[in-house]
């Protein structure tokens, strides 16, 4: 089983590497784009011989380490 974790910066939320990349996209003739949102994905294997991880296992990974909840959402899916 594979677990994915994507974390993005909170709407309303500066987000400085979007603006850069969204002014470096129209620089380059990419136009048409309202918002650039720069954020992290995160893949962790589980193993074969481990129980099944539970969704709120998950949930408290993503608020004691992988987000920070102040500023960053998250969402995650099970594969």
């Amino acid at each position: 089983m594979k677990i994915e974790i994507q974390v993005l910066p909170k709407k309303g939320i500066l987000d400085p590497q979007g603006k850069a990349v969204h002014h470096a996209l129209e620089n380059l003739g990419y136009s048409g784009f309202s918002e650039v949102r720069i954020g992290k994905l995160i893949q962790i294997e589980v193993k074969e011989s481990n129980l099944p991880v539970k969704p709120a296992t998950i949930k408290v990974m993503c608020e004691k380490l992988l987000a920070n909840t102040v500023v960053e959402d998250y969402t995650f899916k099970m594969i």
